[in-house]
C-alpha cells in the first residue's frame, strides 16, 4: 500500500511539476504580447486543474490496485 501510495505522490509532484514548467514557458511567451493576461490566467487554473486531477486520479488507482491485489479467488 505505501508503495502505490508513494507512486501516486511522486505522479502528483511530477504533474505539478510540468503544470509549473509548462506555466514558465507560457508566460515567457505572453510577456512578448501585451495584452495576454488573460490567456496566463486561464493556463494557470487550467494547469491546477490537471495536477490536482492527475493526483486523484493517482490515488484512485493506488487504491483500486489495493483493493484488487486484496482479491482472493
Amino acid at each position: 500500500m505505501r508503495t502505490t501510495l508513494a507512486a501516486a505522490r511522486t505522479t502528483a509532484r511530477a504533474a505539478a511539476l510540468l503544470a509549473a514548467a509548462c506555466v514558465r514557458a507560457r508566460r515567457a511567451e505572453l510577456r512578448k504580447q501585451p495584452d495576454g493576461g488573460y490567456t496566463t490566467e486561464t493556463v494557470i487554473i487550467t494547469a491546477l486543474l490537471v495536477g490536482l486531477g492527475l493526483g486523484v486520479l493517482g490515488i484512485i488507482a493506488a487504491k483500486v490496485t489495493d483493493k484488487a491485489n486484496g482479491l482472493t479467488f
